[in-house]
Formats: structure tokens, C-alpha cells, sequence
């Protein structure tokens, strides 16, 4: 008898074995539906987070956009200012997400999800995505209090879904850079205290508050190497159709986010040991 011809037993079941392409898509659902699951359960941290973007446009907004202290190019201040808080936004939500990695180690979870067939990088990009899913919802917040405020904002279905894979882009980078740190620094207290020294430098080192063109030659350098200062420009052309390079802007981007995905992917393992 073949062995074609014998039977499998009844009841069993063959185990499906998924492409790499396939886990690191699944991964990626799958802790996108855990950060929308959190939003779900914890609603007041919607409410926390839109406080600073808040309190930046009513107040930084409002006044230098009466005090006309800086050239925008005929474009209200507060208009100019707002794409910069949504990304200031989405960047204060992933430069911590680090902290998440440190805390699975020490739950034990991390080691656990290592021995797994999951590819680490499939890992590294679920979260990465994940925290890019948890600034769209910031970002939502930020474009509703700009509406309301009187910003001129696009109602584009395609620059909006611009706008989201920008922000997701963005969010993937600052992400994987928090995780790489985490790898490095391996404790929550030293990641908390590098995101926090980091953070604002990154903030004031881009054009989110002010054009490229008003600052010193040494931080117009700087900022060719920072990756919120084309997350913000992209952004800035999507929402008020301002002048930008959105190939060079997306390109940076996509670059960067992925390097960092392969860095702290590499990084992944030292956290476990």
C-alpha cells in the first residue's frame, strides 16, 4: 500500500505554515487590535493626551498668530502651527513605546514571544504599526480641536489618507529608535530619562514651530537629519497645501522607519537575555 493511499486519522489537523510576508502581517493585526482594544478600555487617556496638543494651539497659536512674529508666507500661524502638533503628538506617544518592550521582559513575556516562529521582525514592525495606530487616534484628536480652532485644513479623502500613512511612518521610526534604546539601555528608567532629553531637542531641531529658512545655518543642518522635520513638511503640504517635496518627505520616511526596524530588530534579543 502507497503511502498516498493511507488515511489520515480522523480529527487531525494540519498545521498551516504561513509565509514570513504572512506573520509579519498578522503580527502587525494583531497588535493594532491590542493598542485599539487599550483605546477602548482606557478612554480617559484620549482625553490626558489632548491636553498639551491643547494647550500649544490655544495658546502658542493664538497669541504668535497675533503677534505675527513669525513668517509663515501669508499663512496663518496657527494653520502653520498645527500639522507641527500632530506630529510633536505622535512623537511623544512612540519615543516611549520602549518602555512596553522592558516591561514584557520582565513579565516574561518577551522571552516567550522569542522562541516562537514569529520573526522578530515581525515583532518589531507589529509594534511599530501598533504605535503608529495609537497616534492616528492623536492625531484625530488634534485635527478636531484645529477644525474647531478655524484651521484651514483639507477635506481631501486622499490627503487625508496621506496624512495617516505619514503619521504612521513617522510614529514606525520614533518607535523602533525607542526600542533600539530600550536594547541598549535595558531599564525603564534610564529609557524614560534619554526619551525625555531627546524629545523636545527633536521638537525644536524641525520646522514644526518655525520655517527652516529662520534658523541658525548649524540647526538647518540638523534638520536635514531629522526625521520629524519631513514627517512635519509632508504633513504641512498634505493638510493645508502648502509647498513641499512629498516624494523626498514620504522617501526619508520609508527609509528611515525601516532601518530602524532592522536595528531594533537586531537589538531584540539582547532585551531577553
Amino acid at each position: 500500500m502507497s503511502a498516498r493511499s493511507v488515511a489520515s486519522p480522523v480529527g487531525s489537523v494540519e498545521p498551516v505554515r504561513r509565509s514570513p510576508v504572512g506573520l509579519v502581517v498578522s503580527r502587525i493585526a494583531t497588535m493594532c487590535l491590542v493598542e485599539l482594544q487599550k483605546l477602548r478600555h482606557d478612554r480617559t487617556e484620549l482625553i490626558t493626551r489632548g491636553i498639551q496638543p491643547a494647550l500649544w494651539l490655544l495658546v502658542f497659536g493664538e497669541t504668535f498668530t497675533r503677534l505675527r512674529a513669525i513668517p509663515t508666507g501669508g499663512v496663518p500661524y496657527l494653520d502653520y502651527l498645527a500639522p507641527g502638533i500632530l506630529a510633536q503628538s505622535a512623537l511623544f506617544i512612540a519615543i516611549f513605546y520602549g518602555i512596553q518592550i522592558i516591561w514584557e521582559r520582565d513579565a516574561g513575556v518577551l522571552a516567550k514571544l522569542l522562541v516562537t516562529p514569529t520573526p522578530r521582525v515581525a515583532m518589531v514592525t507589529g509594534k511599530a504599526f501598533a504605535a503608529g495606530v495609537r497616534a492616528l487616534v492623536q492625531a484625530l484628536v488634534v485635527l478636531v480641536l484645529a477644525a474647531l480652532l478655524g484651521v484651514a485644513l483639507t477635506a481631501n479623502p486622499l490627503r487625508l489618507l496621506g496624512m495617516a500613512v505619514t503619521v504612521v511612518l513617522g510614529s514606525a521610526f520614533f518607535c523602533c529608535l525607542s526600542i533600539t534604546i530600550a536594547g541598549l539601555v535595558l531599564s525603564r528608567d534610564r529609557l524614560m530619562g534619554i526619551g525625555q532629553a531627546i524629545t523636545m531637542p527633536l521638537f525644536f531641531a524641525s520646522n514644526a514651530l518655525y520655517p527652516v529658512e529662520l534658523m541658525p545655518g548649524w540647526l538647518q543642518w540638523i534638520n536635514r537629519f531629522n526625521p520629524l522635520g519631513y514627517e512635519v513638511d509632508a504633513l504641512r503640504g498634505l493638510l493645508l497645501g502648502t509647498p513641499a517635496d512629498l516624494a523626498l518627505d514620504l522617501g526619508v520616511l520609508v527609509v528611515a522607519a525601516a532601518t530602524m526596524i532592522g536595528v531594533s530588530s537586531a537589538l531584540l534579543g539582547r532585551l531577553a537575555r
